[in-house]
């Protein structure tokens, strides 16, 4: 995307978007997702709470290294139905050459639900 087709947005609008860190609780394969996937459940602090998502981070992750691990996601979407699971927020990543998705993450330690400025 070139800086000329890119969309503009307004500092207000950047705002309103709840990136949080937290911390992965638990990682568990989710069989029934459509594309290999993790159900995540990830902690963001005392004012926000655990949260459950769906990950598709299979290739880069096994469970066991995402446990303890901080993620970045956006926390004030609306739930989403993906299969059985109501996903409660959207951990963030970035696709890499072969479209496999790495995981967005604070490279410090800070705590869960710092929001991202």
């Amino acid at each position: 995307m070139s800086d000329a087709s890119m969309q503009q947005i307004g500092w207000d609008d950047f705002m309103k978007v709840e990136l949080r860190v937290g911390r992965v609780l638990s990682a568990e394969p989710f069989p029934q997702a459509r594309k290999p996937a993790y159900i995540l459940q990830v902690d963001f602090g005392p004012d926000i709470g655990v949260r459950k998502s769906s990950a598709q981070v299979t290739v880069h992750y096994a469970p066991e290294d995402l446990v303890g691990r901080l993620v970045v996601a956006v926390v004030n979407f609306p739930n989403k139905q993906i299969g059985p699971l109501m996903s409660e927020c959207l951990v963030t990543g970035f696709h890499d050459a072969d479209g496999n998705v790495a995981l967005c993450v604070p490279d410090r330690d800070v705590p869960p639900g710092t929001k991202l400025l």
